[in-house]
């Protein structure tokens, strides 16, 4: 998506503002993967997601049937479904967004070698 239309949807309610960045392919196996720069805290070690991506990357999931990964600067991995299970609603803020989000500890995500192998072996279109 270029950068007018990520502009422009991101004053919508559309779910396509959250589309994920990558689709990859390791093998037969395609997922899609949301990166997650500077999104967890290194002093509460826990991860930030807003609460509206996560809703429309479950919606994702359910009309694609592929995985959906989070992946963050240290290689973590969560899944929307992760995120929403462990995630605790983060204080109202100006900051950023501004948008409702939510903290999910670092300790449940996954290791990307669980999932994925070692880094380097995926394909991304």
């Amino acid at each position: 998506m270029g950068e007018p239309v990520r502009l422009a949807l991101h004053h919508t309610s559309s779910s396509l503002r959250w589309m994920p960045d990558l689709i990859a392919a390791q093998g037969r196996q395609v997922v899609l993967i949301d990166c997650k720069s500077r999104m967890t805290s290194r002093a509460s070690r826990r991860h930030v997601i807003e609460r509206a991506a996560i809703t429309a990357h479950l919606q994702l999931v359910a009309w694609t049937q592929l995985p959906l990964y989070y992946i963050f600067d240290n290689l973590d991995l969560l899944t929307p479904y992760d995120a929403l299970s462990y995630g605790q609603e983060g204080p109202r803020t100006t900051a950023g967004s501004g948008t409702p989000y939510l903290l999910v500890p670092a300790g449940q995500s996954m290791p990307f070698e669980d999932v994925f192998g070692r880094p380097g072996r995926l394909l991304a279109a």
